[in-house]
């Protein structure tokens, strides 16, 4: 088969009305499938259902009632179960609500307000006419992109490679720009391409040199164990500051938002020790503690950090499928087309395609007007603003497999549409 971007005009012509005859007849049938968020489906939230019955006790190892006050960073037993599943030591965590998106906020919004370890509070900087900037591995990761604009910090997209940032980007920026104060990163299956960060990318992060005091990493380890095809190690952040000598220098989160209940899971955040007292010291002015009968239930529920990843394998055979079936659409209906790349990730939550430049809007208003709602094109860079329009995450979790097939087919039609478009409309045609 020739390539589109091959073929003739005439050719492009003949393709594109047989598309959309396809298309006007997915049209027809008035369908209502949505793709737009990373969504864990009915049948996963059903391995977690014991979670919510009765509980085995109310009181804590240490003889603690945990249905009243108290315990600022978490029930101990949570934060062992969860140190012992991520390897990091549970005085170095917090167990925050049910989001971790919600702790990622509050960090930063505390170093904007307060500072850090005797810097100046981020706000200072912004309102003496320095605005502070974040660094933004692109594709990225649309609610980072959002917490960052809600408190007016600009942000700088910086390269996304195969093995973590462009490290060559990322330390020409940090040390030539004291207000540069930070990164957001996704270092396993990254969101939305399924990028996994190499020890070296570690490495480098962790000892680079910036011209910021209170440089912060925003480790944001979202998919940290959820391996679907193969298990990929990734090297302990907070081990590797320390080892360094800059202790202070990343902040890491995790919840059980796609393990157990969205809404109803818990969160953390791990860091140095004086990192962890800093943010106790914000935090007792917030909340006298978090909900620790949710923390119990979790506790209870999962018991040992082996069952806790023998979960994630029960996950995993649920989500297997429907990765394969959109990777073999993608491979069947785009594969010798010429008009998009894609991602094939080993864990995770998404799949990442790349239209040909000038497309990725016009695929997804195709894909809404046939009732296939994606997530908005754009939405993986910071501002909205994809500078090739041709970045479309797939979130292949919350449909049922049927409606997944359906929806693919639908989405692959949309790309050679819009891809047709663009090849004639760059023909003059």
């Amino acid at each position: 088969m020739k390539k589109f971007t091959e073929a003739s005009t005439t050719e492009l012509k003949t393709m594109l009305r047989e598309l959309k005859k396809q298309y006007d007849a997915f049209c027809a049938q008035n369908l209502e499938l949505n793709m737009a968020r990373g969504k864990p489906a009915p049948s996963q939230l059903d391995l977690s259902a014991p979670l919510l019955g009765a509980m085995d006790t109310y009181t804590l190892e240490d003889g603690t009632d945990a249905r009243n006050y108290g315990i600022l960073d978490g029930i101990p037993e949570c934060r062992r179960l969860l140190g012992e599943t991520l390897g990091i030591a549970p005085e170095q965590i917090i167990i925050g609500g049910n989001s971790s998106l919600n702790v990622m906020f509050d960090t930063l919004s505390f170093l904007c307000m307060f500072g850090t370890q005797g810097e100046k509070p981020w706000l200072f900087h912004k309102f003496a006419g320095h605005p502070v900037k974040f660094l933004c591995p692109v594709p990225g990761y649309d609610r980072h992109f959002k917490i960052c604009e809600e408190l007016g910090i600009e942000m700088l997209p910086v390269p996304l490679l195969e093995d973590g940032p462009d490290m060559d980007v990322v330390k020409e920026l940090v040390g030539s720009d004291p207000y540069i104060k930070g990164i957001w990163c996704v270092p396993l299956h990254s969101n939305p391409q399924g990028i996994c960060y190499s020890d070296r990318v570690v490495e480098e992060l962790a000892s680079m040199k910036t011209a910021a005091e209170d440089f912060r990493i925003f480790w944001d380890n979202a998919y940290g164990i959820h391996h679907i095809y193969e298990e990929v190690p990734l090297k302990n952040i907070l081990d590797e500051c320390s080892r360094v000598g800059n202790p202070n220098r990343a902040y890491y989160f995790f919840s059980t938002s796609k393990i157990s209940f969205p809404g109803a899971g818990i969160a953390l955040t791990a860091s140095s020790p004086d990192n962890i007292k800093e943010l106790k010291k914000h935090m007792s002015a917030q909340t006298i503690g978090h909900d620790k009968l949710n923390q119990l239930r979790h506790v209870q529920f999962f018991k040992t950090p082996e069952n806790l990843k023998a979960h994630m394998k029960l996950l995993a055979k649920q989500l297997r499928p429907k990765f394969d079936a959109v990777l073999d659409k993608l491979e069947t209906n785009l594969a010798e087309s010429g008009l998009a790349t894609w991602s094939h990730p080993k864990g995770g939550y998404f799949v990442s395609l790349d239209t040909i430049p000038g497309c990725a809007k016009r695929t997804v208003e195709l894909a809404k007007t046939a009732g296939v709602i994606m997530t908005g094109a754009g939405a993986t860079y910071p501002y909205g603003k994809d500078p090739k329009d041709s970045n479309i995450r797939i979130a292949p979790t919350y449909p049922t497999l049927g409606e997944l097939e359906q929806a693919m087919d639908i989405f692959t039609v949309c790309v050679q549409i819009a891809g047709i478009e663009k090849l004639l409309n760059d023909k003059g045609e």
